[in-house]
């Protein structure tokens, strides 16, 4: 393919090279990773600035550069085109060079705070009930028919080139529809801005990722560009738009119905909220949770989900609706939903024989710890207790450590504060507002809160607290594979030091710890 085919899908470009050579090689943004005649895409990000790297790109045998400053500041010596956006022509590039693979796929997007894994799995296996040939792409794993792949340690949406690979061989693979988990970093930094996608579901926008977005609007708007980008896809024969909103999250709510699809379809727990659908009736259980569904036109499905809490609840409606919205039997939207029995990190049970529950969940965000720590009660008895461990990120929205102190100290009976991804953060000073909160919350330091810097001993620490009919959370880390201290992704499971806890045999975290 020459350089000229690929450019011509690119908005905003600024200059154009003279030269047309050809693109043998993939588009990339990781100078390290170019291959002898492909693209180096040159982009300013968070800590870098990657027309500083050109260079090295040239080094190895790069074809072309496209950038976002002047041809006359670039002195590579291959072709090099300037443009206005070098997040989105990464994009658009290479969905080009895949054949845009999304435009013959059936895309569902899911955005929000909390439950897009789980709502992504949920509308997946509903998918795959009704016979559907379907692939799936969240931050776990990109599901692209008979193979799973794993995608990342501690991961957000997969880059561009990612995305657009993984797309590609589902349709290789004879795939006809994709469900794709897109977080607010991935709609912001035009990881998924060349997906032509033709649904859009939202579980709610709460308090995250402030840090990086500025105020909780700018947060919401990002989680919003999924819905525009419905609105302004490519469409496919006999493929309606459609946007899923949840109406219990009503500061949300009203700006996403305000974006044009072809039908707003909307959700909610309240079976008086006038909602597309509508739970009705919910038994709560220690290991599952039974609930009536309202459809349109009195229609109804009844479902028992080993899924647990009033939350999923919430997820299992987004999945329905979506479901509902593209026509698939009711059947199997119920056969899809029994289907999921866990989600890995997400309220998964640990079980080393101990007289107690124990429980890993990724739980990460204030929404998030409340839902989490409600859905506990309902798995013991009344005269059980609650003990959670959990600690807040560095480098990462300051304000939820207070929030998510506050939390814990109203609803848990014991907490232990710890470390979760610190980076370059002083661990104390985190720990030091959670726990300022706890106490304003009338949490007592010794007595109903601890800090325990190391999470590999906060864990242990947890599990010593507990008793029979008790319930220990560990929320936070969930599925992730590792815990940043400084600059460095050291190897951590949050499900395996759970393990070794119970068994009395705590990891350790802190560096420091472990003769790091």
């Amino acid at each position: 393919m020459k350089l000229s085919d690929l450019l011509k899908h690119v908005p905003g470009i600024l200059a154009r090279p003279e030269a047309d050579p050809d693109i043998i090689a993939p588009i990339v943004e990781d100078s390290r990773a170019v291959e002898p005649g492909g693209i180096f895409v040159a982009r300013v990000g968070g800590s870098a600035d990657g027309h500083r790297f050109i260079p090295d790109a040239v080094a190895r045998g790069v074809a072309a550069v496209v950038g976002e400053r002047p041809p006359a500041e670039i002195s590579a010596p291959v072709p090099y085109a300037q443009v206005e956006d070098a997040a989105l022509a990464l994009a658009v590039l290479a969905a080009a060079r895949a054949g845009f693979p999304s435009r013959r796929l059936t895309m569902i997007g899911v955005t929000g705070t909390d439950g897009k894994t789980t709502t992504a799995m949920l509308i997946h296996s509903i998918m795959r009930a009704a016979g559907l040939a379907a692939g799936m792409i969240t931050t776990i794993s990109a599901e692209l028919g008979d193979e799973s792949l794993d995608t990342g340690l501690h991961v957000t949406t997969p880059t561009a080139p990612e995305v657009q690979g993984y797309l590609a061989r589902m349709v290789e693979a004879g795939l006809t529809h994709c469900v794709l988990e897109a977080t607010s970093h991935g709609l912001a930094q035009h990881r998924v801005s060349a997906v032509d996608f033709d649904v859009a579901v939202v579980t709610n926008i709460q308090h995250e990722h402030l840090d990086f977005h500025g105020s909780w609007e700018a947060y919401r708007d990002a989680k919003a560009r999924l819905f525009h980008h419905v609105a302004t896809s490519t469409r496919k024969p006999g493929v309606p738009k459609l946007a899923v909103i949840n109406l219990d999250d009503k500061p949300s709510a009203g700006v996403l119905l305000d974006i044009p699809a072809d039908r707003h379809l909307t959700y909610s727990l309240d079976p008086a909220s006038g909602a597309t659908v509508r739970a009705g009736e919910v038994v709560y259980g220690p290991d599952s949770t039974r609930v009536t569904i309202h459809l349109p036109d009195d229609g109804m499905v009844n479902v028992s989900s080993a899924l647990i809490g009033e939350y999923n609840v919430s997820n299992i409606l987004a999945a329905i609706t979506a479901a509902y919205g593209l026509g698939l039997p009711v059947e199997a939207i119920r056969q899809g939903v029994e289907a999921v029995k866990a989600i890995p990190g997400r309220m998964e049970r640990i079980d080393e024989g101990q007289d107690f529950i124990a429980v890993v969940d990724f739980a990460h965000t204030p929404n998030a710890l409340r839902r989490a720590l409600e859905a506990a009660r309902l798995m013991i008895p009344p005269e059980g207790r609650v003990i959670v461990a959990f600690g807040s990120a560095g480098l990462r929205d300051p304000e939820k450590r207070a929030m998510m102190g506050r939390i814990a100290a109203e609803l848990a009976d014991f907490t232990v504060l710890t470390a979760e991804d610190p980076r370059t953060e002083s661990l104390d000073d985190i720990l030091a507002a959670s726990a300022e909160a706890a106490r304003e919350a009338g949490g007592v330091e010794g007595e109903t809160f601890w800090r325990v810097p190391d999470r590999g001993e906060a864990l242990h620490f947890a599990v010593k607290l507990a008793r029979p009919g008790d319930i220990v959370l560990a929320c936070g880390k969930g599925h992730e594979q590792s815990m940043c201290f400084g600059t460095t992704e050291y190897p951590w499971d949050d499900r395996e030091a759970l393990r070794a806890a119970l068994r009395g045999q705590p990891l350790r975290t802190l560096p420091t710890a472990r003769g790091l």
